[in-house]
């Protein structure tokens, strides 16, 4: 999904299909290279514990898919450094989407691939394993459910429940 739809634009997806498309309202901030990216969902969902994810996802084949790191918006600690990215691009991720803190902020910077979060934090996640793989999550007024759409640019992240073309 992600290559065919290198052209798109959140603002007009948005504008043709305003009853397909849901916009997350959080401040998400870019934090590597790529800032437009697309693909199918796999969720996550975990507060200041990144060793679940790490096991089920970073080290899978991503098939151009994005992740959906629900960490509760906690900036307590980070859920992504720069290994992990690096992780992520390596098995063709397209890119991942953290409700909560990164950090490495100045290494993501120069990796090309798709890392929106809501901010940093310098101090490392715990790893006792707990929380929950491809299950529905729930932030900024939307649903992710696995394999449903993600949309991101610039300008924000958007929902859909199928592949969208302009």
């Amino acid at each position: 999904m992600s290559e065919a739809l290198a052209c798109f634009a959140t603002c007009d997806l948005n504008d043709a299909y305003p009853e397909k498309v849901t916009f997350v309202q959080l401040p998400f901030r870019d934090f590597a290279r790529k800032r437009r990216f697309s693909g199918r969902i796999r969720t996550a969902v975990m507060v200041d514990d990144t060793k679940l994810v790490q096991k089920a996802l970073f080290s899978q084949p991503g098939n151009g898919a994005i992740i959906v790191l629900d960490g509760g918006g906690s900036n307590r600690t980070a859920l992504l450094g720069d290994r992990m990215a690096e992780r992520l691009i390596q098995n063709d991720w397209a890119g991942i989407i953290v409700n909560g803190a990164v950090r490495d902020s100045h290494l993501l910077a120069d990796l090309e691939i798709g890392v929106k979060a809501l901010g940093t934090s310098p101090v490392r996640s715990g790893k006792t394993g707990k929380g929950a793989i491809d299950v529905p999550v729930a932030f900024g007024g939307a649903f992710f459910e696995p394999g449903k759409c993600l949309y991101c640019d610039e300008d924000g992240v958007l929902v859909s429940d199928e592949p969208l073309q302009l």
